[in-house]
């Protein structure tokens, strides 16, 4: 199975905050040096490589004077302002050593929501990898909100690995990989070396974030892999303190945690989909249209019970049975207005009840995935 990473010819690096700043002492500039150089040798390969970094806020907690991560995001904002300057200024001379220009991206899950602005971020970030650039890739914290923020760069680098269809996520982390329990807590917890990305026993498993500095933790990790695996792509995750991590991953070295996809990979425009973290409302529906979705067929008004939010058409909803489980979600047809006249409307009489006919259906199939 190691073969996967090392025939991989597109790869995204994701590191944490604790490794990028020597857990909250500042940025370690030796570290960033050494992951360059392990970078610039896997691209003399031929590979192309992009980075998810973390850092932005630790760095500026360390610039900061601050010991402890603010609850405030206001003060989570300002903290990535300030430290983002130092951030990219090391990455950029770090790289340079090795004659390889760097791209700063910043990204919010708005930027992947949108259609256009997913097709353009992917446009670009294909470009910059064709060129030879090391795009480095961030959430942009100095703007997120609540609402908007990917939650962790373990999410945002399965997103990544998504939206550039990478074949392999490297997940660098102060942990060995995944074990069987928490190894601080159970000193009989045995390292994963490999196992289905799908495989959900892995959740439990996973322990929780590991210092103050990072806000993700193994179960992002792992959910990380679940998500990429969707594209296609396999996950390890190791320790970004080992030996040229890198270097003897893609040489196929047994070393952390391989969590290999098994599945088909999605179509684009369902992959796209499949990412929406936040949906703009839900459509409730019965026992009869879930069935209909798990089998491959479009969600039909007669199949819809009730209306949740407010959306436009166009919209990515989600669509929950009547016990509150996410079945699937799609681009509603239909605003939420128009939804809620039709409930349990067949498809032929659309038309009587609204005046016009868009679509027969609400969310068609090609528009639509399952959970």
């Amino acid at each position: 199975m190691r073969d996967k990473i090392r025939n991989a010819r597109r790869l995204v690096v994701k590191v944490g905050s604790a490794l990028v700043t020597n857990n909250g002492a500042g940025l370690d500039h030796a570290a960033l040096d050494d992951w360059a150089r392990q970078i610039a040798a896997l691209r003399a390969e031929g590979r192309e490589i992009a980075v998810v970094s973390s850092g932005a806020i630790a760095a500026g907690m360390q610039r900061l004077g601050w010991s402890k991560r603010p609850h405030e995001m206001h003060k989570l904002q300002a903290a990535a302002a300030v430290g983002q300057m130092g951030l990219v200024e090391a990455y950029e001379k770090a790289f340079s050593r090795h004659g390889l220009h760097t791209a700063q991206i910043l990204l919010t899950h708005e930027d992947l929501s949108d259609r256009t602005r997913y097709l353009n971020a992917r446009s670009t970030l294909t470009t910059l990898l064709e060129l030879g650039v090391i795009p480095i890739i961030n959430e942009n914290d100095t703007v997120v909100t609540d609402e908007i923020k990917f939650g962790d760069n373990d999410t945002l680098g399965a997103l990544v690995a998504n939206l550039i269809e990478a074949e392999t996520l490297i997940i660098l982390t102060d942990q060995q990989g995944l074990y069987t329990a928490d190894p601080r807590k159970d000193p009989t917890a045995t390292l994963i070396s490999e196992g289905r990305a799908e495989d959900r026993q892995y959740e439990t498993m996973a322990g929780g974030a590991g210092t103050g500095i990072s806000r993700g933790g193994m179960i992002t990790k792992i959910r990380a892999a679940q998500r990429a695996a969707r594209s296609g792509a396999h996950t390890c995750i190791a320790s970004g303190r080992e030996d040229s991590p890198l270097i003897r991953l893609c040489k196929g070295e047994s070393i952390g945690t391989l969590l290999y996809a098994t599945s088909t990979p999605l179509q684009a425009r369902k992959q796209w989909l499949a990412d929406h973290l936040q949906v703009a409302g839900h459509l409730v529906i019965d026992k009869g249209a879930a069935a209909a979705l798990h089998g491959g067929r479009s969600l039909l008004p007669i199949g819809v019970t009730e209306v949740r939010g407010d959306f436009v058409q166009g919209s990515v909803v989600s669509c929950i049975d009547e016990n509150g489980n996410d079945i699937a979600c799609g681009l509603v047809n239909y605003s939420s207005v128009e939804c809620k006249r039709l409930l349990r409307t067949p498809s032929h009489q659309i038309e009587n009840v609204l005046g016009y006919l868009y679509a027969p259906e609400l969310i068609h199939r090609d528009n639509l995935i399952t959970r």
